[in-house]
């Protein structure tokens, strides 16, 4: 059933890691029982080698191809990971949204493959996560393409009124950022694996520093380089958007600050880089990306140094959830061996650019 054709090995596309293959047989005969009976009984399963938490799987049928999303394997935070938020924002935001995949079916049992899943469409196209693809390196000035990409691709994501898609109800804008201290504090001790009083200090300074918040979007939550794929032909427009489990409404600012902490360092402060490395031109400048953002939303971007830092914060805690993870066991991925020695940098990172708010 996972034989790596010719046509994948340089794609991300792997067979299944050992500790994360599922029961393919009980999930192809639940999927042509409550989803599509046309479904050929024959299948390979695949595996997106991206991502570090959420596993991602293409199904390769006969005559159709769809992907399958379900939480990371072990103890899951609640509210993280939700597989019925992801398809439900993704079942609605696609029309209003063309780089938003559309998701075709919610399986909450369980007993399928051991957690709820969904099934949506496949997109064909490249994401460049630490190396750039093969079909993106060799195009001119493609640092400063793809990342002004990125920006309207965001900035086009906030202005979205959610109302027109139904997603009116997607989360709480009010309170939204106040929460997201509060939470993401709950987050770091439960993973934590040594105190580290600076994270609590920062997360103080946050606290009473914290902006006012004059607009509402619809938020992805993690907007990022990996979490967007581009056609090989077109490096100036995000073909697809992915990754959308966290989606919310709330304070635009935190998705631009998001992208911002996975951006090239500057100066002495210490960066979460994820972007592939310089083959053509320096990537632009934070203040520039941020001006263009200004300029295709019209949102005030004064305080971007304070979402900055919360950014920086929080990836503290996402690293540490996964690292923790590892250390405990509860995947087998050796990626995530050295994760822990990155929180460190990150919450420092963090104090600086609070400096600078």
């Amino acid at each position: 059933m996972n034989n790596l054709s010719m046509d994948q090995k340089n794609s991300e596309l792997i067979n299944p890691r050992v500790d994360e293959v599922m029961n393919w047989e009980k999930l192809i005969e639940h999927l042509r029982s409550n989803f599509d009976g046309k479904l050929s009984p024959e299948v390979e399963v695949l595996q997106f080698s991206g991502g570090h938490a959420n596993l991602t799987y293409c199904l390769r049928f006969k005559d159709r191809e769809l992907v399958l999303r379900r939480p990371p394997l072990g103890p899951v935070a609640k509210g993280a990971h939700d597989m019925g938020r992801e398809y439900d924002i993704l079942s609605k935001l696609y029309r209003g949204y063309n780089r938003a995949p559309q998701a075709y079916y919610y399986c909450a049992d369980q007993t399928v493959i051991g957690a709820p899943f969904f099934v949506s469409e496949r997109r064909v196209g490249v994401v460049a996560r630490r190396q750039w693809p093969s079909e993106l390196s060799d195009l001119p000035s493609v640092e400063r393409r793809t990342s002004f990409a990125l920006i309207d691709a965001l900035a086009d994501l906030h202005q979205i009124n959610p109302t027109s898609l139904g997603l009116e109800k997607l989360g709480r804008p009010t309170g939204f950022v106040t929460r997201q201290l509060t939470g993401w504090t709950k987050r770091w001790n439960a993973a934590k694996d040594r105190h580290l009083p600076l994270f609590d200090e920062v997360h103080a300074k946050l606290e009473s520093t914290k902006p006012e918040n004059t607009q509402i979007s619809i938020l992805h939550n993690d907007f990022k380089m990996d979490n967007c794929q581009f056609r090989t032909d077109d490096p100036d427009r995000v073909y697809s958007v992915f990754d959308l489990d966290m989606a919310t409404l709330g304070d635009p600012l935190v998705d631009l600050g998001t992208l911002l902490n996975y951006w090239p360092k500057e100066g002495n402060i210490y960066a979460w880089d994820r972007n592939p490395p310089v083959v053509s031109e320096p990537y632009p400048k934070r203040a520039e990306l941020t001006a263009h953002y200004a300029r295709k939303t019209g949102f005030n971007t004064d305080r971007i140094a304070w979402y900055e830092a919360f950014a920086r914060w929080k990836t503290a805690v996402v690293v540490q959830q996964i690292y923790i993870r590892f250390k405990r066991g509860q995947t087998l991925d050796d990626r995530f061996s050295n994760y822990g020695q990155y929180t460190e940098p990150l919450i420092q990172s963090a104090a600086q650019m609070l400096e600078q708010s």
